[in-house]
């Protein structure tokens, strides 16, 4: 190999260590500049080193887990995600549960409850809508996306309550209520109806009770006292 090449290496070599050295210090930079000028937003509360053991599948270094521990720091333990199968209460009204809520009031007798709801007619689904048609959104239906009610005050179907409760603020669930309460909720007056605007939500709702009634509600609990 002659010098010339031999400088020639050297100096490809040495624009590859420089490369190198200055990414890595530019992403050192970076990090210690987030968690001087944002502390509580970099360590969120949490001991760093305690979350070196808490491990998520495939995160091999460790950073995506600590990304999710210090995320769920910063929103102060939000709903958390559940895998639970359905339940089926004696009565007939079957529920999921997918997100535990958080907080100490819980949905009980004489609670003043706040509700995201779509409500589904389960004997019209199709493809795209496994669960059924929906006819009723708070989204779509309502002034402020929430349905407020007081449990036990007869302003929605009883199967409803029966299925929320223990609920916590953030807490999401599907439940079911068979065709025979449907109809006997429609006669007292205790189903949510779409606006004048929805006009296929009132189309589906009329159709409702020509068929199998069965309704499944999914509720998102935004507000317990």
């Amino acid at each position: 190999m002659s010098s010339g090449e031999k400088i020639s290496g050297m100096s490809v070599t040495s624009r590859r260590s420089l490369l190198s050295s200055s990414s890595s210090a530019v992403l050192s930079m970076i990090a210690l500049s987030t968690v001087v000028a944002y502390p509580d937003a970099a360590l969120a509360g949490i001991d760093p080193s305690a979350l070196k053991s808490l491990r998520v599948e495939g995160d091999a270094s460790g950073v995506a887990t600590r990304l999710k521990q210090i995320e769920a720091a910063k929103s102060g333990g939000m709903a958390t995600d559940v895998d639970k199968p359905w339940e089926d209460l004696p009565s007939g009204v079957l529920f999921r549960e997918y997100k535990e809520g958080r907080g100490d009031a819980v949905v009980e007798p004489g609670s003043k409850v706040g509700v995201e709801m779509t409500i589904r007619c389960k004997s019209f689904a199709t493809a795209n809508e496994p669960g059924g048609v929906k006819y009723f959104s708070t989204k779509d239906d309502t002034e402020f996306n929430e349905l407020a009610f007081t449990v036990g005050s007869g302003e929605v179907p009883p199967g409803l309550e029966e299925g929320m409760m223990g609920m916590r603020r953030g807490g999401i669930r599907r439940v079911e209520l068979p065709s025979t309460m449907v109809f006997a909720a429609r006669n007292a007056g205790q189903l949510p109806l779409p606006s004048e605007k929805n006009k296929d939500g009132k189309r589906r709702f009329e159709n409702l009770f020509k068929t199998d009634a069965t309704l499944l509600f999914e509720v998102l609990v935004t507000r317990v006292k």
